[in-house]
């Protein structure tokens, strides 16, 4: 892309939360950005970290871009913001929205049929890597939408992701990161079992990580989870409610394809024993609590 593209580029960015903030700081590094949150105060708190501007309502924020990412809660909010608040029919036809905001597929399907009668266009591009990816601007990014779109927004999601990739047609990027969420599921009660065992077996648990990561064992729950796992730690990361939000469209979607996710369910429920423990903010590794306090 030459100069003038990020020059003459506006990029307006809904959702500033833990993986919007840093995600939104990338892009003004390139590109004219416009920022808006539910909360006001912390638009104003962007405005005052990065090149942007903050803005107190969406419809103005999206009015003179050309392209708005979008990273905010479920279903519900995607709803509210893109067809309560009638942002679509505020933007110029041709804009791009990169709708990051982790949904059911049936959601990215309806959220394309709908931009499409105002001549804007939609990608649902879920990202991986939590909020310390955003923070090091390298996420990895599945999108589903037109190729044209997606090429064209490319280099806007370049800006904080280390790999991008299209995935199909509308909602083909929410299913992948289902794909991503069951992988997840399964790989963090393993490794929490796994754990507890070591404990069990009053072996060295740090030494433990350190020989199996080396070998078939090894993923990045392990590396990155392993040892505080052991240590109790879960406030922080990618919060258990969040998980669960997750792994409901997935176990919805897997009813509609006719896929068995016996795994997954019973992992889903595993997680609602770690919210009633009082962890629905902690970590996704937390579901060691569980098995700490049974045995």
């Amino acid at each position: 892309m030459n100069k003038d593209f990020y020059m003459t580029t506006t990029v307006a960015f809904l959702g500033l939360g833990v993986m919007g903030f840093p995600m939104a700081g990338h892009l003004s590094k390139q590109f004219n950005v416009n920022v808006f949150n539910r909360t006001l105060s912390k638009a104003e708190k962007w405005q005052q970290q990065y090149q942007g501007q903050a803005f107190d309502n969406p419809r103005d924020a999206v009015a003179d871009a050309n392209f708005v990412c979008v990273c905010i809660g479920r279903d519900e909010d995607v709803i509210e913001i893109m067809e309560a608040q009638s942002i679509v029919a505020n933007m110029k036809p041709g804009t791009v929205i990169i709708d990051h905001t982790t949904t059911s597929a049936l959601l990215a399907e309806r959220m394309a049929a709908l931009t499409e009668q105002y001549g804007v266009h939609y990608l649902d591009a879920p990202v991986s890597g939590g909020q310390a990816g955003a923070e090091n601007g390298a996420l990895t990014t599945m999108v589903g939408g037109n190729q044209q779109a997606y090429e064209l927004a490319v280099p806007v999601m370049t800006t904080y992701s280390k790999q991008i990739q299209h995935m199909g047609a509308a909602g083909a990027g929410q299913r992948t990161k289902m794909v991503n969420q069951i992988c997840i599921a399964g790989l963090l009660q393993g490794l929490s079992e796994a754990m507890q065992f070591a404990q069990q077996a009053e072996l060295d648990g740090d030494k433990v990580l350190e020989v199996i990561s080396k070998g078939a064992a090894q993923s990045w729950q392990m590396e990155n989870r392993g040892h505080t796992m052991l240590a109790g730690q879960y406030d922080f990361g990618f919060a258990v409610d969040w998980m669960r939000k997750d792994l409901g469209y997935a176990l919805d979607e897997a009813k509609r394809n006719q896929s068995l996710l016996p795994i997954t369910a019973l992992v889903d429920q595993f997680y609602a024993e770690v919210q009633t423990l009082g962890g629905g903010r902690w970590d996704t590794s937390s579901l060691m609590t569980r098995l700490v306090k049974s045995k």
